[in-house]
This record gives C-alpha cells, sequence and structure tokens, in this order.
C-alpha cells in the first residue's frame, strides 16, 4: 500500500492504519520490552509514533516503506524519552533493597567507588547528596565561579564514578552478594 493518506478515502486510510498496526506493532513491543520498557509504554509511543505518521502523510509527505518508517518513528520517540528518563533521575527515588547484614558490604564497595574518584569528587558528591547543599552554597564552599560551575563539576565526578564501576566491571547484583 503506497499510496497517500490524504488520497485514500476513509476506509483505505483505516485499511492502511490498520495494517501497519498489525505488523509493526509486535516487533516494536519485542524491541522495547528489550530496552526494558513496558507494554503500557510501548502503547504509548507508538500510538504517539502514528499520529505523527499520519500528520506527515497529512502534509503529503511521501513515504516508501510506510511499516519501517513508522517503526523508525517509534524507535526514535522511544530513544528520546529513555534518554530524557536516565538523565533527570533523582537519586532520592532510587531505593535498593539491601537486607540489614549487607548493607555494610554495599556502603564499603560504594565508599571504594568514591574514593577511586579522588578526596575532591568524593567531597562535592556528599555535599550534594548527603548534606543537601544548594549548588549555590557548593560553588562557594568548593571556591567555584558559579552555580553552573558546580553542576558540571558534579555531573563530571559522576561520570568518574559510573567509569570506575565500568571498568571494575560491576553490575547491581554484585553489591547484593
Amino acid at each position: 500500500m503506497t499510496a497517500l493518506l490524504v488520497s485514500c478515502d476513509v476506509q483505505e486510510k483505516e485499511i492502511l492504519l490498520t495494517e501497519i498496526y498489525q505488523s509493526v506493532f509486535p516487533p516494536f513491543c519485542k524491541y522495547i520490552s528489550r530496552k526494558g520498557g513496558s507494554l503500557e509504554e510501548s502503547k504509548d509511543v507508538f500510538h504517539d509514533a502514528l499520529i505523527l505518521y499520519y500528520e506527515k502523510h497529512a502534509a503529503s509527505i511521501t513515504v516508501e516503506d510506510h511499516k519501517a518508517y513508522v517503526f523508525g518513528i517509534a524507535k526514535h520517540i522511544w530513544n528520546k524519552k529513555l534518554r530524557e528518563k536516565q538523565r533527570y533521575i533523582d537519586l532520592d527515588t532510587l531505593s535498593i533493597p539491601v537486607p540489614a547484614q549487607r548493607q555494610d558490604v554495599v556502603s564499603s564497595k560504594l565508599l571504594l567507588f568514591l574514593k577511586q574518584t579522588g578526596n575532591k569528587c568524593m567531597e562535592l558528591l556528599q555535599a550534594f547528596y548527603f548534606e543537601n547543599q544548594n549548588a549555590e552554597k557548593i560553588a562557594e564552599r568548593f571556591g567555584f565561579s558559579g552555580v553552573r560551575s558546580a553542576t558540571v563539576q558534579k555531573f563530571k565526578c559522576l561520570e568518574k564514578v559510573r567509569d570506575v564501576v565500568k571498568s571494575n566491571a560491576q553490575q547491581y547484583e554484585d553489591f547484593l552478594e
């Protein structure tokens, strides 16, 4: 079906969209599942992609492979949402279920990783996350030129921690063993 949605009658549009939905949605769900998404997230993203596809065709933009185009749009939307979700994750919302007898092990491993990033990073992250100081106070305390410099340095320190964890090939499960 390569006919434009604009030139189709209502019944042809419905057939085309149904065909796209039936053939593209199942593989897209598998893709989202492999990326850690839920069925509800799959539905939301896919429906957004179908709406964008429909709007493009209402503007008389031709597409050779409708199914690949919709899958690509959906994949792009999902990846964008995933990046945004990962970018703004709040450390307070992370709750790692750790049995009481293992908390010392977890704390010592985390402390080891933090120490490997250097004292300044360790102190900076402590000020942000444990002392709950705002960026203005931290900038003043650590001698940064401003709030922006303090937050940039915080993210650099977090990247150092991530790199240390990756270089040691640590997984979430390693903290629970």
